[in-house]
């Protein structure tokens, strides 16, 4: 009897037994998979809470605090293509695990930072492996759920971890700063790294080459220089302006470096990113729709946690506790619209009416002042974003991989990473801009005095909430003009499963 368990056929001669555990041994998979996940996007907020304790430990200034959220970002924006293929090329498990350890030693030296500089190059390598580990965890998933119900249900909990994992991250790092120390909100990486390793080393079947690896490395090194162009012309935007020289020279030459790459992978044999994977309406759609995202949720954390901590005044764990219902709403819808709304009403519907929900639910916080309540200020706008924001992306993880071939899987995965972090990072120097420069209008018209700062404080809340409103409108828009309503069709299956 054979026990070779594969994701898209069944093979062996006791077609029940063998059906019953695959189905089972799959769902363990994805509890490994969502783990790794879950690490990697909290990650990018855990730190965030963590930050200012960290700051005065080791003792570095203000101007410097920003590349431990810069350092990473970088890393793992512009090696996140990269990441993908690898995992096409030289095996998913290979690549996953390499990625987990990888993850795990990095976060086990900035835990243990001594320095600023050191803290900084843990950070760069938390998302140098990241880059590795994310795309994996998506491939991985794509190509073990093939079947159309088992696929819903399993991209739906998959898109919930990674929606509520931002939020997820403030909580956990706020209860770590608060209740032991700064370097936890490392060190819990450690313990995320070993669970999903020992899962991965357990259930995923080893890759066995049957071609040698090419890869295309003009596409590579144009694609690795323009992401991180972008990245960082934007983070640098943030704090220099627009106007300022380094910006306009990485935006621009950014810019220019992605119509070399895009030139390059129209004539290389075996490119990088295969224009195919992006021409697609249904996955071109969906990495619109995570891009969006990724521009409007920097609203969300970013400037409601500074509302709730610097004017509502809540300690950093209560904070975290006040996003769980955005947490719950994307729960709930991420695990009922794939199965549920999906092959009813098609991802065009989904993913648009989702935006509009999540406009509606951004409009609702322009509402905020400096003594309103959060049962009828804040808590109807994180039900609403949740509800929005979670039925768009589980559909949107879905449509991303939609029919690719399995040695495309990777880097179709990466794509959806890859659109994310470059939305978080216009998102983040876009919307601060517009931020400072709102309040620096207010106090500049209005009477000096404390209460002045503070009213100004909340305009520049309430102005970019209602322009994450505008992002997520217009995605609506788009969405519903670009993307065809059809149910996306499942990747190919490959065999994932140890034996």
């Amino acid at each position: 009897m054979t026990t070779t368990l594969d994701t898209g056929t069944q093979r062996p001669a006791d077609a029940g037994t063998s059906r019953r555990g695959s189905h089972a041994l799959r769902w363990w998979v994805l509890a490994v998979l969502g783990i790794a996940q879950l690490m990697v996007v909290l990650d990018a907020t855990i730190v965030n809470i963590a930050l200012p304790a960290a700051q005065a430990d080791l003792g570095f200034g203000d101007g410097d605090r920003q590349w431990v959220i810069t350092g990473y970002a970088l890393a793992f924006g512009s090696l996140l293509l990269l990441g993908g293929r690898l995992s096409d090329l030289f095996g998913r498990r290979n690549t996953f695990i390499i990625g987990l350890i990888g993850f795990a030693a990095a976060s086990a030296i900035g835990g243990a930072a001594s320095s600023f500089e050191m803290l900084v190059a843990a950070r760069v390598g938390q998302g140098v492996f990241g880059a590795l580990l994310a795309p994996a965890a998506l491939s991985l998933l794509t190509v073990t759920f093939t079947e159309p119900k088992e696929r819903a249900k399993a991209f739906g909990i998959f898109g919930a971890v990674a929606g509520a994992g931002g939020a997820i991250g403030l909580l956990l790092g706020g209860a770590l700063t608060e209740w032991a120390s700064w370097r936890w909100a490392m060190y819990v990486n450690l313990i995320f790294a070993a669970v999903a390793l020992v899962g991965a080393v357990l259930l995923l079947a080893k890759h066995t080459a049957t071609t040698r690896p090419k890869l295309d490395w003009p596409g590579t090194v144009a694609v690795t220089a323009a992401l991180f162009g972008i990245v960082y012309g934007f983070s640098h935007a943030e704090s220099h302006g627009w106007s300022d020289p380094t910006t306009l020279a990485f935006l621009i030459g950014g810019a220019v470096l992605l119509a070399v790459f895009v030139w390059i992978e129209t004539r290389v044999a075996h490119p990088l990113l295969p224009l195919r994977i992006v021409a697609d309406r249904t996955r071109g759609g969906s990495y619109l729709t995570v891009f969006t995202m990724g521009i409007g949720m920097f609203a969300i954390f970013l400037f409601l946690t500074f509302y709730m901590q610097l004017t509502l005044e809540y300690t950093p764990i209560v904070t975290g506790l006040a996003f769980l219902p955005m947490v719950a709403g994307m729960v709930a819808s991420s695990t009922t619209a794939p199965s549920l709304l999906l092959p009813r009403f098609g991802p065009k519907i989904v993913i648009s009416v989702g935006f509009l929900v999540a406009a509606s639910g951004m409009i609702w916080l322009t509402r905020i002042g400096l003594d309103t309540g959060y049962v009828t200020h804040i808590l109807p706008a994180l039900i609403l974003l949740g509800l929005g924001l979670g039925a768009a992306m589980s559909v949107a993880f879905q449509g991303a991989t939609a029919g690719v071939h399995h040695e495309d899987a990777g880097v179709a995965s990466a794509m959806v990473n890859t659109s994310q972090q470059v939305g978080g990072s216009i998102g983040t120097a876009l919307l601060s801009t517009i931020a400072a420069s709102a309040m620096t209008d207010y106090v500049s018209s209005h009477q000096p005095g404390p209460l002045t700062m503070a009213q100004g404080a909340i305009e520049s809340y309430t102005i970019s909430f209602w322009w994450g409103a505008a992002a997520f409108v217009l995605g609506a828009i788009v969405i519903a003009v670009i993307m065809p309503n059809t149910v996306p069709a499942p990747a190919e299956g490959e065999p994932v499963l140890a034996h």
